[in-house]
């Protein structure tokens, strides 16, 4: 290859400071309207970036020293235990983590009683955003393709599939976020805009290859796209919730949401759809392989039992399960308290309290907690773009024109004609 062509492919993004910097200034320039400075939503776009710092400290106290191939001797133990930071820095990054989470929670419960939302579109026009949004997206395609594939041959396939899966899942993430906006919110604008500062986020570079982060959000976003129809929002929160576990914690306040609006039909395709998603799982590790490994060693990585000792990383490593139990058990209290409170919910408190759900699972959370921040972003995002959603409840089931009851009473009708016995027969009386 030619020296003046290999420089054209030699890509890559800035590191994770730079990208920091340059997302937080274009996000400030596209999204903050300067004309009204007080406003929440201002307020809201600059603490988007609230976690990042704590991510930048992670970096710095997991980063270890890497010696250039055929310039420098590897470093020994020593020179590495020597130069690493000191554990307390990466204490103080999951502290920062977990007190921005809180911040995030807090703001989704006082998303609750906000009813008045002007509608604030970005400083970019329409075509602008679309541009910018595939920009984002073709630049970190390439850098996730072009990096380097760990583990040698062996798991090469392996790593290939995953971040062509990571790259399906973020343009359909993305999918639901712009058909949200434009049908729910009533607003293109704002979807196209909803799917640009995803990409823009320094959260989304970080973790862009995480499919067990992606999969599950894309099924739940795509269950809210549908949220008038209980029966395949059950099925989509249900395969959500079948491929990892934190999903299922959704499913009382969306089973209180359609409570009286097809609740029922809501919980049984969600039984059915997590079963048939544990049922897929359980035949990838039935059948073996090397997907079967990766698999099992992801599960296994999750420290999740709150009777255990931690001892992967992340705030509680090492501290005694007893002062864990505590926060594990108010946050069950609040997954009760979403079956009743508030009620009824409208569409704009349904997403509210799923995205604090979702944030709430980082405090108790062992391994990493406070870093899995792609469970929970586009809900985010939607809670702070959202209008206003009061009147936009589940419509009631017109019995008339309801297919699950038109289907009932065919299937219990040919029940019935099969369980019935004949009719004897009329013995014929002779004629006089």
């Amino acid at each position: 290859m030619l020296p003046t062509a290999s420089i054209f492919l030699d890509f890559s993004l800035p590191n994770a400071a730079t990208w920091f910097y340059f997302a937080l200034l274009l996000a400030v320039a596209v999204f903050v309207r300067f004309s009204r400075p007080l406003s929440l939503r201002n307020w809201d776009v600059v603490a988007m970036f609230l976690l990042v710092p704590g991510l930048l400290l992670r970096q710095e106290a997991t980063a270890a020293p890497v010696a250039e191939a055929g310039k420098l001797p590897a470093p020994t133990s020593e020179e590495v235990a020597a130069k690493a930071p000191p554990s307390s820095t990466l204490w103080l990054a999951y502290l920062w983590l977990l007190c921005g989470s809180a911040y995030f929670f807090a703001r989704c419960l006082l998303d609750l009683s906000l009813v008045r939302r002007p509608a604030l579109h970005p400083n970019l026009n329409l075509p602008g955003l679309v541009w910018l949004g595939l920009a984002l997206f073709l630049c970190l395609v390439v850098a996730s393709l072009v990096r380097p594939t760990p583990g040698g041959a062996d798991l090469a396939g392996i790593v290939w599939t995953r971040r062509c899966i990571a790259i399906a899942c973020h343009a359909s993430i993305v999918t639901a976020l712009v058909w949200i906006g434009c049908r729910h919110f009533q607003d293109g604008h704002t979807g196209v805009a909803l799917g640009a500062f995803y990409f823009l986020l320094p959260y989304t570079a970080a973790a862009f290859d995480q499919v067990h982060q992606l999969v599950p959000m894309a099924f739940v976003l795509w269950a809210v796209v549908f949220w008038n129809r209980p029966t395949i929002a059950g099925l989509l929160l249900g395969l959500a919730a079948g491929s990892i576990y934190f999903p299922a914690f959704l499913f009382p306040a969306w089973l209180s949401f359609y409570w009286r609006r097809g609740a029922g039909r809501f919980a049984t395709a969600f039984a059915l759809a997590a079963a048939l998603g544990l049922a897929i799982t359980g035949a990838v590790y039935w059948y073996g392989g090397p997907v079967a490994d990766e698999l099992q060693a992801s599960i296994n990585v999750f420290d999740w039992p709150q009777w255990k000792l931690p001892l992967t990383e992340g705030f509680w490593t090492g501290v005694h399960w007893a002062y864990r139990i505590p926060l594990f058990i108010a946050y069950l209290a609040f997954l009760v308290g979403t079956l009743f409170w508030p009620a009824p919910k409208n569409l704009g408190h349904l997403l509210a309290l799923s995205a604090a759900i979702l944030v709430g699972t980082q405090f108790w959370f062992a391994d990493r907690g406070g870093l899995h921040v792609l469970w929970y972003l586009p809900l985010m995002l939607l809670v702070i773009f959202r209008p206003n959603l009061a009147d936009r409840y589940p419509t009631p089931i017109d019995p008339e024109n309801d297919w699950v009851r038109r289907l009932r009473e065919r299937v219990m009708r040919f029940i019935h004609r099969s369980v019935k016995a004949p009719d004897p027969a009329v013995p014929v009386q002779p004629s006089l």
